[in-house]
């Protein structure tokens, strides 16, 4: 081991640190009932620069260059964490914000791939998710590396399927610069 840490190298280290963090604070947030239904995922490399490769597909395809903008943060991020719900999953509270009578209808009911995420989704675990999401992006922002829930890289790792078993994914990608690369972007 070096007895020195160039900036690079330590900033870099950092980051892992606090995506590795996040993951944690993700998986230790409330959830309803005490169930968990919440996965995490860090990208980074190949994988990373894959997933802006689809969202510059999709931004094509759907002809919004929004997607564009968001992958070129994704690309010029160390790395990204993905956290996502196993939505199709009921607490049995037949409380019919899905649209459904009760859980078991809910159950039941074909799940279907829509334009970006699976749904039908269950309130409670969309909540979960919500609460998640923001316990890792506070680990985030107190340990001062630079941050931005973006959904267009949830939804093109879900068509990467990078996470089986979700149904619904954000994205957060995690930069240390000398300026917030997530905080002016240019709207096309």
């Amino acid at each position: 081991m070096s007895p020195k840490i160039e900036s690079a190298e330590g900033e870099r280290e950092a980051i892992f640190n606090v995506a590795r963090l996040m993951q944690v604070a993700a998986r230790t947030a409330p959830k309803a009932a005490g169930i968990d239904d919440i996965l995490t995922l860090i990208v980074y490399g190949a994988e990373k620069d894959a997933i802006a490769d689809k969202m510059e597909e999709m931004g094509e395809q759907r002809k919004i260059d929004l997607f564009k903008r968001d992958a070129k943060n994704v690309r010029d991020s160390e790395a990204i964490i993905l956290i996502g719900v196993r939505g199709s999953k009921s607490l049995g509270l037949n409380c019919g914000a899905c649209g459904y009578r009760s859980c078991k209808e809910f159950e039941e009911a074909q799940k279907t791939a829509g334009q970006d995420f699976i749904g039908p989704t269950c309130l409670f675990k969309a909540l979960d998710l919500g609460i998640a999401i923001g316990s890792a992006v506070k680990i985030a922002s107190t340990l001062n590396i630079d941050n931005r829930i973006m959904y267009r890289i949830g939804t093109a790792a879900l068509k990467l399927n990078l996470m089986p078993g979700a149904t619904v994914i954000m994205g957060i990608p995690l930069s240390a610069k000398g300026k917030n690369i997530y905080f002016d972007r240019k709207w096309p």
